[in-house]
This record gives structure tokens, sequence and C-alpha cells, in this order.
């Protein structure tokens, strides 16, 4: 099963010229933790998460409306592909401390951002199943 299948619908994306302000926003709009912070050509330059906002804004004394995203993001992101699996994915946003990872293609153009509980979600309804299925008549526990 495709990583891409798994995220959320349009990933959640701010320019290089984006303030603090604009990608809290763009978070909030989504409805997601973590913003790709994006080139002109779409390649992901580096991430801006609600960590960021927590540990290197908001005692800063800084203006949200003034302060450039890419002063604060994280610009060395691992990245996952069409054909990195779920379980890849996983084992590194685990082992490095990630909650998100973006999903991009040959060009390092950003596709999707797949999170942790993306995964936990998709695995938790194959688990549901799996319990339902258990449950009726006949069938083996």
């Amino acid at each position: 099963m495709g990583l891409l299948k798994w995220c959320d619908e349009g990933p959640a994306t701010v320019s290089l010229l984006a303030t603090v302000e604009d990608a809290v926003h763009t978070m909030m709009d989504k409805e997601v933790g973590a913003v790709a912070v994006i080139d002109e050509k779409g390649v992901v330059a580096g991430m801006f998460t609600e960590r960021d906002v927590l540990a290197k804004f908001a005692l800063s004394g800084r203006d949200p409306k003034t302060t450039p995203v890419r002063e604060l993001m994280s610009p060395i992101v691992e990245m996952a592909t069409e054909e990195t699996t779920p379980s890849e994915a996983l084992a590194v946003m685990l082992e490095r401390h990630y909650r998100h990872m973006p999903i991009v293609d040959d060009h390092g153009k950003v596709l999707g951002i797949c999170s942790i509980r993306n995964i936990l979600e998709a695995r938790v309804d194959d688990l549901l199943a799996q319990l339902d299925d258990s449950h009726q008549p006949g069938a083996k526990v």
C-alpha cells in the first residue's frame, strides 16, 4: 500500500517567503501539526512544525506577521518517496523523533505529508476490522 494514499488530502505547504503567521494559519486551516516549506519550484526546503512554534518562536518576542518562517524551520528534512513503505516511514519518524514526513517526487517536489497519526489511524482501522471478523460465528480467535 502506497504511503501517499494514507496522507491528508492536499499537502500543507507554505512558501520560503511566508511568515510564521502564514504557516500557523495554514496549519490551523488544514488541521495539521506541520507544513512543508517549499521553494518557487515546489521543492521542499524544510519543515515548520508545532514544536518549532513552541521551542523557537513562542517566547522569542518576535512578531509572527514579520518573522520569516525560513528562519525557524528545520532545514534538514528526512523525506519519503512514493516507494517508501508505511513501516519504513514510521521507523524513521520514531527513530528521528519526527511526527511528519514529506513525500516527494524524484525532483524533491512535495506530493504529500504523512504523519504518525495517518499511519496509526490506518492501522487502527485494520485492527478494528480484524477484531470485528473474530467475533463472527465460526471465526477462530
